[in-house]
């Protein structure tokens, strides 16, 4: 059945006003910093009671203002990972690990009940099991400050795992990690809940990190759901504007229809002639700054004549500026380039155009 939020809160000035449904193992909820995205995971843990509305999870209902039920969080068996980890500074890893199992209603995740000692060995037994499962092994009498970031990280899932949660809930998981550990470790938690069965929701505001995790996508502005979808089909049809710069695209610019396969695209000076049939009621299109194809010699169909206006050297990527033949006030198009082409590019001269494929253009609404 899955997960169900309708629910309205208010914060001072800032509302959240959020309604969706999903049965997708793996949920991500894209947005900038104050959009909501955090405040509606602590709406579901039950760390923040919404104002109306209800949440509902695989039929069980955590919150419904009009029956008067709100869950408590405990009751709610949902596992939620902090920005921070939220780890207990004076516990050593297996004390963090076994504090999950000892809060109220959650000894139903272990296998062996019975007396006292019994739930004691227990304990002992599925904190044994979570640190073999998450490679913890010879760090169970350390202390979290003696843990490096990732450790941390294992920890933290393996405390939520050991109580074997019906949804678990990541808050921005990666944003404390420094650049280079983030993808490392964003594979090894995707490799880490492979055989988890419930659903998975993971909040950020980095594209990356959720276009790798989620299956579907949730995207949020100001308090509300402006698109979902499947992820993929998101990033490769975002439909408005709006939703193609949040999922990146970085060239956006006004079109307008001539017919059923040609828009005029005025800052570009282009034509742009499409063997699909255009909607009616498209006035922009997007197209991302990897997709471009240089083109050397005569200009061909539905390519861009430019100038550079700048250049910038990254370790791995070339990123052109460039300036529309014959409209220099033209918002500047971006164009980026991967080490291998660039060592291509290097061997010739400038190329005269840049062709776009119909395939990588998206049409939008503003």
């Amino acid at each position: 059945m899955g997960i169900a939020v309708d629910i309205n809160k208010r914060l001072g000035d800032f509302t959240l006003d959020i309604r969706f449904e999903s049965e997708a193992k793996r949920i991500g909820i894209l947005g900038a910093s104050g959009c909501g995205k955090s405040l509606t995971l602590k709406c579901i843990a039950g760390i923040e009671r919404p104002d109306r509305g209800r949440i509902l999870l695989d039929g069980k209902t955590f919150f419904d203002s009009e029956g008067k039920v709100n869950g408590k969080p405990q009751k709610r068996n949902v596992g939620y990972m902090f920005q921070n980890y939220a780890l207990f500074p004076t516990m050593t890893v297996e004390e963090n690990i076994a504090a999950g199992l000892h809060a109220p209603g959650r000894r139903s995740a272990l296998r062996g009940k019975g007396d006292s000692a019994g739930k004691t060995e227990s304990v002992k037994e599925r904190v044994r099991e979570m640190m073999e499962r998450f490679r913890l092994q010879g760090l169970e009498k350390h202390l979290p400050g003696q843990l490096s970031g990732g450790q941390q990280q294992r920890v933290a899932l393996a405390r939520i795992m050991a109580y074997r949660p019906d949804l678990i809930m990541l808050d921005e998981p990666f944003s404390a990690l420094d650049q280079h550990l983030k993808e490392r470790l964003q594979h090894e938690m995707m490799e880490m809940l492979e055989d988890y069965r419930g659903q998975v929701i993971m909040v950020s505001h980095s594209r990356d990190e959720i276009y790798r995790f989620s299956e579907e996508l949730l995207i949020m502005d100001d308090g509300r759901v402006m698109a979902r979808g499947e992820t993929r089909r998101l990033f490769d049809d975002p439909g408005n504007t709006a939703v193609a710069r949040v999922t990146g695209c970085k060239n956006i610019t006004a079109a307008k229809r001539l017919d059923a396969h040609t828009l005029e695209i005025p800052d570009w000076g282009l034509r742009l002639r499409l063997r699909q049939e255009i909607p009616g009621d498209i006035d922009a299109i997007g197209y991302r700054a990897h997709r471009f194809e240089p083109v050397w010699g005569e200009e061909e169909e539905n390519c861009i004549p430019f100038s550079v206006a700048g250049v910038d050297e990254l370790p791995f990527e070339r990123r052109y500026y460039l300036v529309p033949a014959g409209n220099e006030k033209a918002e500047r198009i971006c164009w980026f380039i991967q080490d291998n082409e660039r060592q291509q590019m290097d061997r010739r001269p400038r190329p005269d155009c840049l062709r776009l494929r119909e395939e990588a253009v998206m049409l939008l609404r503003r």
